[in-house]
């Protein structure tokens, strides 16, 4: 059954949370002693019904404020497809946590408050989607119950938003009326929204087509493991396991190790313990090559038909998770799936605005939550691809040597 990742987003009090509670309860992915917990947590309410919110802000200190702090990240399935929710704060001050939640999304739910139409949050949340690159968009226009359900808001709202879709260059954006609180156009269409004819927000995501999002043609396979068995029976085995990022591999192609930058040929090809003709991307893969190379875990095999880059210096755009400050010089460990380099933040370029995209001058310091494009050098080389070409190979993180924490996302340039 195929997957589908996604992330809401919005101002605080859109109703982030409510939908996604209002999508597990109408789609009946509650499990009884869950719905029986939440019923006693909330029994108190004056009009006797059913805080949904509650099944994603987990945090004692989000349910105390009633704001989401951290990325709650729910699963659930339906009949025709399974999903991973994650549900990120609305907070400025959380925007790290945003980030982290849409790195690997196929799509976004930007939720606008019907009353107040695009807000700064909605621009700041839609920039962000545009730097990471989600390939598709739902604007829910939620809260449609207190306008009244009015269809002039809605355009209003619509032909507002189509013009933040134009600057950012945002492809695949649909537009839903949506009562997260009263369940309208949420699981099932709402008979009170007569004038939508579209489909509910969960029939559209169970219908997006995420096939295109596969690249099958930049094939990059990068090793997390080398097999040696070193047994009489398989004394001359050499195999490298890993998860194939994007392409297609099959037996007898021409492929090239990089950085070694040496060309040699896929001898046998496994995958889910049997041989295999071909692998494709996001399945667990061993490759076996016709000559004995010496390979190493984070090292890529790629086909000669589309190199990546091969570099020890590149442009970056990083976004600052730390509460510690970015400085230029500053020293670090570059995670880039499974390959892992010291490098050093050679110069930082300028500040990106992520209200207005417009870049800034770097005055001393980066900051949390701070987006900056800088330049980093690496003590070997990194096989990599822009992150706009390909974010699965143009991604990674910097993590701190000393506290091992996660200082920023990154997205090469």
């Amino acid at each position: 059954m195929e997957l589908l990742r996604f992330i809401t987003a919005g101002s605080v009090d859109d109703g982030k949370s409510t939908l996604i509670g209002r999508l597990l309860y109408d789609s009946k992915n509650i499990l009884a002693d869950q719905l029986e917990a939440l019923e006693k947590s909330t029994k108190n309410r004056t009009d006797g019904s059913v805080d949904l919110a509650l099944l994603t802000d987990g945090l004692r200190a989000e349910r105390e404020q009633g704001i989401t702090i951290d990325v709650a990240y729910r699963y659930f399935t339906t009949p025709k497809r399974k999903f991973i929710i994650a549900d990120a704060p609305g907070h400025v001050q959380y925007t790290r946590n945003m980030i982290t939640g849409a790195s690997n999304a196929n799509l976004i739910i930007i939720l606008i408050d019907a009353r107040h139409g695009v807000v700064e949050q909605t621009r700041r949340h839609s920039i962000i989607a545009s730097l990471l690159k989600i390939p598709h968009v739902i604007v829910a226009v939620n809260k449609m119950d207190l306008v009244n359900y009015s269809q002039n808001i809605f355009n209003n709202i619509l032909i507002e938003y189509a013009e933040v879709t134009k600057q950012l260059n945002l492809q695949d954006v649909s537009y839903i009326p949506i009562s997260a609180l009263n369940g309208d156009n949420v699981v099932d269409r709402s008979p009170v929204i007569e004038w939508y004819n579209g489909k509910s927000l969960l029939q559209h995501l169970e219908i997006v087509e995420t096939k295109n999002d596969i690249n099958l043609t930049d094939a990059r396979f990068q090793v997390q493991f080398v097999i040696r068995p070193q047994t009489e029976e398989l004394h001359d085995y050499r195999g490298y396991a890993g998860r194939v990022i994007s392409g297609i591999y099959k037996k007898g192609d021409k492929v090239k190790v990089l950085p070694q930058d040496i060309e040699t040929t896929i001898s046998f090809l496994e995958a889910r313990g049997k041989e295999t003709d071909e692998v494709f991307p996001n399945q667990a893969a061993v490759i076996q090559l016709a000559e004995d190379i010496d390979i190493s875990r984070g090292d890529s095999i790629v086909k000669l038909n589309s190199l990546p880059c091969v570099s020890n210096e590149f442009d970056v755009l990083l976004c600052w998770l730390d509460d510690k400050p970015l400085i230029s010089g500053n020293k670090y460990l570059l995670q880039h799936n499974s390959r892992l380099v010291r490098v050093m933040i050679r110069k930082l370029n300028y500040k990106l605005d992520v209200n207005t995209l417009q870049q800034r001058e770097v005055s001393g310091e980066v900051g949390l939550n701070e987006i900056v494009s800088a330049t980093i050098k690496s003590v070997s080389p990194l096989v990599f691809d822009r992150y706009s070409d390909l974010r699965e190979n143009g991604s990674a993180i910097l993590v701190d040597e000393t506290s091992n924490n996660t200082v920023a996302a990154v997205m090469i340039q």
